[in-house]
């Protein structure tokens, strides 16, 4: 295990927890929230293989237990342009100093916190076309920090109207886009770090107890207020970020 005080431990065990609830309500967003928090205790290529653990247990959960729902047309338009998106952004994450990767995340959440908080609820479809720049950014966040989910849904959000097969879509991609990140994140060595994988393991129940939590409240609560709790949450996060990525 890695040698961290217990209070740290136990924070990164909060922060798993409630990204994994909001993944669970939401289909998404688990590394979008808790890869920020973590980055204040964690490294962020050591966070961001780490988390990938937890994505594979409950993205394998969610995609089984939705796969009746997936729309396949949409899935594979989406995945020429991921895979390439996520041979840059592994390389990237290998090859770019901490402190711009930091300040490239904190940028990336700010925006896409400040652009839900201020955009208009109704959603109007779009093109297929925006497959390409959506998959192929997506796939660069992916590898980099496990965040290209929220970059997905702002494309499938406009083509698949029913909430449902929206959810399963992604949970789908964001299982597919794992696997793949598994290959990319052990041919690069990440996974040799010392402590990673078994604080991982020990942190698997907390992301399972997070998914179970956000499974059910997610027909319970109200959709809008807590999107509106986590976009203003990722606002505080991100730009503490790049607070200490540029003062770093």
């Amino acid at each position: 295990m890695i040698d961290l005080p217990w209070p740290t431990l136990v924070a990164i065990g909060l922060i798993v927890t409630f990204g994994y609830t909001v993944y669970g309500i939401t289909g998404f967003g688990a590394s979008i929230v808790a890869v920020p928090l973590l980055a204040h205790f964690l490294p962020l290529r050591f966070a961001v293989p780490m988390m990938l653990v937890f994505d594979l247990v409950t993205g394998a959960w969610l995609g089984i237990k939705n796969r009746g729902h997936l729309d396949r047309s949409e899935l594979l338009r989406l995945l020429p342009f991921l895979l390439v998106g996520m041979v840059a952004g592994a390389t990237l994450l290998a090859k770019a100093p901490d402190r711009w990767l930091m300040i490239l995340l904190g940028g990336f959440v700010l925006g896409y916190a400040s652009l839900n908080l201020l955009r208009k609820s109704t959603l109007t479809p779009i093109s297929t076309r925006w497959a390409i720049p959506a998959g192929a950014i997506g796939g660069v966040f992916t590898a980099l920090y496990g965040t290209g989910g929220p970059v997905y849904t702002m494309y499938l959000a406009r083509r698949l109207p029913d909430k449902s097969v929206l959810r399963a879509t992604i949970g789908i991609l964001i299982l597919i886009a794992a696997m793949a990140r598994l290959v990319l994140f052990s041919a690069s060595g990440f996974y040799s770090q010392p402590g990673l994988l078994p604080l991982g393991f020990a942190l698997v129940p907390c992301a399972l107890a997070g998914f179970l939590t956000g499974s059910h409240l997610h027909m319970r609560l109200p959709a809008q207020r807590v999107a509106q709790g986590i976009w203003i949450l990722l606002v505080v996060g991100g730009a503490s970020l790049l607070w200490r990525g540029a003062t770093s």
